[in-house]
C-alpha cells in the first residue's frame, strides 16, 4: 500500500457542518446584498465567496429573497438589540446611532440600494419590517413619557429625524464633503458631527430646567456663572425677568442658548474655542 494510500485509509471522512456552512453563506450574501443591491446580486458570487457550491446554497435558502429575507431578519435582530441599548438621553443617543452607522455602513448602503431598486413597491418581508419600526416607534414614546424627549414632537417624525442626523452625511457622502468639506470617512468631520449632534439634541427636548454654563459672569449685571457638562462657554447676559431679553456683548458666529435657573434665564454661548496653551 502506498502512502498516499496508507493516509487516506486511516483519515477521518469529512464532516459537513450545516450551521456553519448557513453562516458563512449568510455572511457573504449580506456583503454581495450591498455591494449590488437585491437586483445585482448574484447567487453564483455569493456561493464562491462563500467557498460552497449553488446547489448547497439553494438547499439551505431555497432562492435568492429568500437569502434576502434570512440576511434582513439576521441584521435586524441584531439592530433591534443595539436599539434597546441606545442611552435615553438625545445627547448620547444621536452621538451612538451616528458611530453605529459608521461601524455598519453596508448596512446603509443595503437599504440605499432597496430605496432605488424597490421605490414605492412593498420590500421584501415588509409585515416584518413594519412591526420592527413599530417597536423603534415604541422606545421613542417611552422616552417621550419619562421625560428624555419632547412629549409634544410627533414620536414618529422624531425617529425618523434622528435616523436622518445619524445616516444622512454618511449615505451621501458626496454632499457631506461639498457642503462641509471634509470627508464622511474621515475622523475630523465624524468627531465635528457627533459634537453638533451633541448640541443639537437640545431641539429634541422640552428645555426643563438645567444647570448654568460654566465659568464667567454676565456681562449685564456681573453675577457669576456656574459650570456646564462639557466645553468652554461664556456669558452674554442674564435675563433677570422671563420675556424681558437682555444682550450685552458682541457674538460672533457662536449658537445661542438659553439656560433656565431658579434665579431666571441665561442668555449664553455655546463652545468657544479652547484657550491655546
Amino acid at each position: 500500500m502506498s502512502l498516499l494510500s496508507s493516509r487516506l485509509a486511516i483519515s477521518p471522512p469529512a464532516t459537513r457542518n450545516p450551521e456553519r456552512s448557513r453562516e458563512r453563506i449568510l455572511a457573504a450574501a449580506f456583503q454581495e446584498f450591498a455591494a449590488q443591491g437585491f437586483a445585482g446580486a448574484r447567487v453564483d458570487r455569493i456561493a464562491r465567496r462563500a467557498a460552497i457550491n449553488k446547489r448547497m446554497l439553494y438547499h439551505y435558502f431555497g432562492d435568492k429573497a429568500q437569502l434576502f429575507r434570512e440576511v434582513l431578519r439576521r441584521k435586524m435582530a441584531q439592530r433591534q438589540a443595539w436599539g434597546a441599548a441606545t442611552p435615553d438621553d438625545p445627547r448620547e443617543s444621536l452621538p451612538f446611532w451616528f458611530d453605529l452607522a459608521c461601524k455598519d455602513m453596508e448596512w446603509v448602503r443595503l437599504l440605499e440600494w432597496e430605496a432605488l431598486q424597490f421605490v414605492e413597491k412593498k420590500v421584501i418581508d415588509e409585515t416584518q419590517r413594519r412591526e420592527a419600526a413599530a417597536q423603534a416607534v415604541g422606545r421613542i414614546r417611552r422616552r417621550q413619557k419619562q421625560g428624555h424627549l419632547s412629549s409634544r414632537l410627533d414620536e414618529r417624525q422624531v425617529l425618523l429625524a434622528m435616523l436622518a442626523l445619524t445616516w444622512f452625511p454618511l449615505a451621501f457622502p458626496q454632499l457631506t464633503r461639498l457642503i462641509t468639506g471634509r470627508s464622511a470617512g474621515g475622523s475630523r468631520f465624524r468627531q465635528e458631527h457627533k459634537e453638533f449632534l451633541r448640541d443639537f439634541a437640545a431641539a429634541f427636548q422640552d428645555g426643563k430646567p438645567r444647570r448654568c454654563p460654566p465659568s464667567g459672569m454676565c456681562l449685564a449685571c456681573g453675577k457669576s456663572l456656574g459650570r456646564w457638562e462639557r466645553g468652554v462657554y461664556a456669558a452674554l447676559a442674564c435675563e433677570p425677568a422671563p420675556g424681558k431679553r437682555q444682550r450685552t456683548g458682541a457674538v460672533q458666529n457662536l449658537a445661542e442658548f438659553r439656560v433656565t435657573t431658579a434665579g431666571g434665564s441665561w442668555l449664553c454661548c455655546w463652545r468657544l474655542p479652547a484657550p491655546s496653551s
